[in-house]
């Protein structure tokens, strides 16, 4: 398992090797292997105790509308409003007073 870590230098001349949220762990060492090993003392200690790391699939899901699209397929007016509503679109498009 490879888990994302940042590793950086404090001030005291250490450096400190931190994993975000959802685990947000932190560990200070004088080196960046020790701040790493402490860190990784932490993280089997949380997976020791039941802790569980999974990745998920996340699929975008489907749009709100998908499931009426073509309900109109066999509507034998459906072509008539379509048809209304365009010309109503033009008027309204040529009518300066209309926003």
């Amino acid at each position: 398992m490879n888990i994302q870590v940042l590793l950086e230098p404090v001030a005291n001349n250490g450096y400190r090797a931190r994993i975000g949220e959802p685990l947000a762990l932190v560990a200070e060492g004088a080196t960046r292997e020790e701040a790493v090993a402490k860190l990784k003392v932490q993280m089997q200690d949380r997976l020791s105790k039941g802790a569980e790391l999974i990745s998920i699939d996340v699929s975008p899901s489907q749009h709100p509308l998908a499931e009426f699209a073509g309900m109109f397929r066999d509507d034998p007016y459906f072509d008539d409003v379509v048809r209304i509503m365009e010309e109503n679109r033009r008027k309204m498009n040529d009518d300066p007073d209309v926003p």
